[in-house]
């Protein structure tokens, strides 16, 4: 999907925060970008037993952001932040989700995770994580595990709809 930034050369050489966020922003992008040129019926398709649908998948990946690069570094609550309580309630669509709207939370959401992390290394340590303090690379690396997951989710979905819409 993306022109995948994180393999430029000059990135090989870059300090690690600096590799962590361009793999994550190339994930961030690819999942975004699995919405791009469906209907609002396509992106809210169930096709899988679990409440995983393509714009689910993005209204998720906003709370995964809120838990890992607000709760995890501000130690604020998910009842603060506004976020669900569970990740599977996170995949619930309301009424008034819409494709715009959820890719306006989830671009809102990474521009927060990108300026809570700015000033962090990855030796930090976070400190509102239910598991106890955690180094900021393994916050990073959790969330490239999460996103790239997803990311496999949201292409075997984008298929399954294209293929339905070519029948």
């Amino acid at each position: 999907m993306s022109t995948n930034p994180s393999m430029e050369p000059d990135l090989f050489a870059a300090d690690l925060r600096t590799q962590f966020e361009a793999f994550l922003d190339d994930h961030r992008a690819d999942l975004e970008a699995s919405l791009d040129g469906l209907s609002e019926e396509e992106a809210r398709a169930a096709l899988v037993p679990s409440r995983t649908t393509l714009l689910g998948l993005l209204k998720h990946a906003a709370f995964v952001e809120k838990v890992w690069f607000d709760e995890a570094i501000t130690c604020r609550s998910r009842v603060e932040i506004g976020i669900p309580a569970t990740p599977d309630e996170s995949f619930v669509l309301d009424p008034e989700d819409t494709i715009a709207s959820v890719r306006a939370a989830y671009r809102e959401a990474c521009a927060g995770s990108r300026a809570r992390t700015a000033a962090l290394g990855p030796d930090d340590l976070v400190r509102g994580n239910r598991r106890g303090p955690l180094p900021m690379r393994w916050v990073y690396l959790h969330m490239l595990r999460e996103l790239a997951q997803h990311c496999g989710h949201a292409d075997i979905l984008r298929e399954q709809i294209l293929a339905a819409r070519a029948q």
